[in-house]
């Protein structure tokens, strides 16, 4: 169906028309051209507050995925969300991906990624902002959180991970599926995190075979799909079926029509492709997967600015509030989505949108 549709009915100058809606800038930083959009609200009303809000993309991603949410952040009273709460939107695109030169170094990984960032916003004028990210962008976003408090004003995440617990998680588990309250659970976690062992270690192993490939030898595959467009769309969008909804992978085609259009799917593919970019984009997992992973200093540092949590109950993973808050010490806002799953802003955008104007209405009123 995917092949089909792409070789014969494709339009790829629609969808180039369709990318060019937003302004697109190059800045070189750090020796690196690094690509991103800027959107402004078009009307800006008498009284009305316009916050500015970094979105990071993840792999296989890009910032395309943001199209569908970008309207409803610069012009959320036209589409029915609180006109008050509108923002300046900055979607970059990490090194390596898309229109972004990659390194020609070892060594960058998601900090240094949060870095050139941090350097990017600085560079557009704004001293203080808000961070949006899910996949990469969830990590990238929180280092920059840690990296620069003072000029992070809120941090909005759709997606995070934890370091592997000691015996108080182990004790949390242990009780939470038939008591969550006494751990701080709620019914809804224990709803998504078991039974754990199927949702959380087998689904992981089925789901990160990839990770293992690109964490140690991502040119070996990443040359290979560089070229055959077929095979790069095979390994692309299985992640856009699975992470989704796990019960896609029973499904014809993967389900991939449930939620997006193939428009949308392949003019995601098409900036990996005609960017030659899947191996550099690879290559970013080799680079943040060192041998002491677990001891870099990212992982050992708490964050301490206003931090917001939409989790989507198809996510890869599942966080209760009680464990995130290990980490994430001032957790202002916390909403078990209704449905929706990795790709948020792609997949769910109003739902997002409404979570992130929540979530940053509450920090202004601190």
């Amino acid at each position: 169906m995917v092949i089909s549709y792409w070789r014969n009915k494709f339009d790829w100058k629609k969808q180039v028309k369709i990318l060019n809606k937003y302004p697109h800038f190059k800045t070189t930083i750090e020796g690196l051209d690094v690509h991103f959009i800027h959107v402004k609200p078009l009307h800006v009303t008498p009284g009305q507050k316009v916050y500015p809000l970094l979105m990071v993309h993840g792999w296989p991603g890009s910032f395309y995925e943001f199209y569908h949410i970008l309207p409803l952040l610069t012009e959320p009273g036209k589409y029915g969300l609180n006109p008050n709460v509108a923002f300046e939107v900055i979607c970059p695109s990490i090194p390596g991906y898309g229109f972004s030169e990659a390194s020609s170094k070892k060594g960058f990984n998601a900090n240094a990624a949060a870095r050139i960032f941090y350097k990017l916003m600085l560079r557009l004028g704004f001293n203080e902002f808000y961070l949006q990210g899910g996949d990469w962008g969830s990590r990238i976003t929180t280092i920059l959180s840690q990296m620069k408090p003072e000029s992070v004003k809120g941090l909005h995440l759709n997606f995070m991970t934890l370091q592997m617990g000691g015996l108080g998680r182990l004790k949390s588990l242990l009780i939470g599926r038939y008591m969550p309250w006494l751990v701080g659970m709620t019914r809804e976690d224990t709803k998504r995190l078991y039974p754990y062992m199927e949702k959380n270690v087998f689904r992981i192993i089925r789901e990160t075979g990839y990770m293992h490939i690109q964490a140690t030898k991502p040119d070996t595959v990443g040359s290979a799909l560089n070229d055959s467009p077929a095979g790069l769309a095979a390994y692309i969008l299985e992640k856009f079926s699975t992470w989704t909804d796990n019960s896609f992978r029973e499904l014809d085609e993967g389900g991939l029509d449930r939620k997006f259009s193939l428009d949308d799917l392949l003019t995601n593919i098409m900036i990996y492709w005609i960017t030659g970019s899947i191996a550099s984009s690879m290559r970013f997992y080799k680079e943040n997967f060192p041998r002491n992973y677990n001891r870099t200093p990212d992982t050992k540092i708490g964050v301490s600015v206003p931090t917001g949590v939409a989790a989507f109950p198809c996510e890869l993973v599942h966080v209760p509030r009680v464990w995130a808050k290990q980490k994430f010490r001032n957790i202002v806002s916390y909403t078990y989505m209704p449905r929706g799953g990795h790709f948020a802003a792609f997949e769910e955008p109003e739902l997002l949108a409404r979570d992130i104007q929540n979530f940053v209405s509450k920090v202004e009123k601190m």
